[in-house]
């Protein structure tokens, strides 16, 4: 069987390690993709506009992104 568990992270360590002293259970940590995904397509971002700014890469123009859609 499945469980899945929200826990506060200021309670996490405790309970994790109650669960974990049981010999009978695994312990599998999921991580939040959406957050995760966010923040990567965040950092891509900065670094494409400080290229931009070093004047090593053209960026778009506003009518070339519209076109696109």
């Amino acid at each position: 069987m499945e469980v899945l568990l929200e826990i506060e992270d200021k309670r996490a360590t405790e309970v994790l390690s109650a669960l974990k002293a049981l010999k009978y259970t695994k312990i599998k940590t999921i991580k939040n993709n959406s957050k995760d995904k966010f923040l990567k397509d965040l950092k891509a971002s900065v670094k494409e506009v400080n290229l931009a700014k070093q004047g090593k890469i053209k960026l778009k123009s506003f009518d070339e992104f519209l076109n696109e859609l």
